[in-house]
């Protein structure tokens, strides 16, 4: 039942993300041939986004794909599961460099004299709203449960707030005719992405650097352990995610009656299992006068 039930929500998640790539880069491409046409930077650098977020999509949807197939084999023996935590850590960094990207051709800009069509812009912008506003909702539920969907999720969000700007900054310019608007638009746009993307980034890092789960407390889990009746000594405890909902711990466990090995073991399991949700968890219990195992040292 849970297979069945993680098959089908993988499935669901492929298809939200193959539906948004669709929509995204079919705009991409009316988007880019306006902005050249108007001459709009607004347009451009917002065409350059959703060039990056068709590739992070493309990138989350493979990564997605082949992490829901497993592969596990006997050169890799976890799977596939960290591409989908590789593809959220390069949504992050493409996101910091579309940031960086409209920061510094906004400044440039700021004293160019160009000429935009308001309406054309506000029309663009608009279409292009509607279809991120479609991805964020096919989306949403989605990135709560998934590193690797909620980077290109932030993408789509961002490219929505992308829109909006374009919008106000072409009803502004059909009002008052400044063409400066477009150049706040763009540093708006770079501000909100940048804190986004650190945070994503900060997060694919962690799960790469094999750092505990902020949410559980390894002090607290070892002193549980050895607070087990029949447990003597606890050593050589690690824990850390695969993936998105997919955390993973080790520990040895000494005990001083072999006999007591067994209703240790279950113990052990079911405490990790409530209170701390690990449900793959490998615990080597040894008798106390086994002198052979040492900690590890890391």
């Amino acid at each position: 039942m849970s297979h069945s039930h993680d098959h089908n929500t993988h499935a669901a998640s492929n298809r939200a993300l193959a539906i948004t790539l669709g929509l995204v880069a079919s705009f991409f491409f009316v988007q880019l041939g306006v902005a050249l046409y108007t001459g709009s930077l607004a347009l451009l650098s917002d065409a350059g986004h959703m060039a990056t977020d068709a590739l992070a999509l493309t990138l989350a949807l493979t990564a997605a794909t082949l992490a829901s197939r497993g592969s596990v084999t006997d050169t890799s023996t976890f799977g596939w599961y960290r591409l989908e935590v590789l593809a959220a850590l390069v949504n992050a960094v493409l996101l910091l460099g579309v940031a960086a990207y409209v920061a510094i051709e906004s400044i440039n800009r700021w004293n160019d004299e160009v000429t935009l069509d308001p309406l054309l812009i506000g029309i663009v912008g608009g279409i292009g709203l509607l279809v991120n506003i479609v991805g964020i909702v096919l989306l949403r539920d989605k990135a709560k449960t998934s590193m690797n969907i909620r980077g290109a999720y932030l993408e789509v969000v961002a490219d929505a707030a992308g829109s909006v700007g374009i919008l106000l900054g072409a009803v502004v310019i059909a009002v008052t005719e400044w063409y400066r608007i477009d150049a706040v638009v763009g540093v708006a746009i770079a501000c909100f992405m940048a804190p986004r993307a650190v945070r994503l980034g900060n997060d694919a890092l962690h799960v790469l650097l094999q750092r505990a789960p902020s949410h559980i407390d390894v002090a607290q889990l070892t002193r549980q352990l050895t607070g087990i009746p029949g447990v003597v000594d606890v050593h050589d405890v690690h824990v850390w995610t695969l993936t998105s909902g997919m955390e993973v711990a080790t520990a040895h466990l000494v005990v001083e009656d072999v006999a007591s090995t067994h209703q240790v073991l279950d113990v052990a399991r079911d405490m990790l299992r409530s209170d701390y949700e690990l449900e793959h968890a490998t615990l080597q219990v040894e008798p106390a006068d086994h002198v052979d195992c040492g900690e590890s040292g890391w």
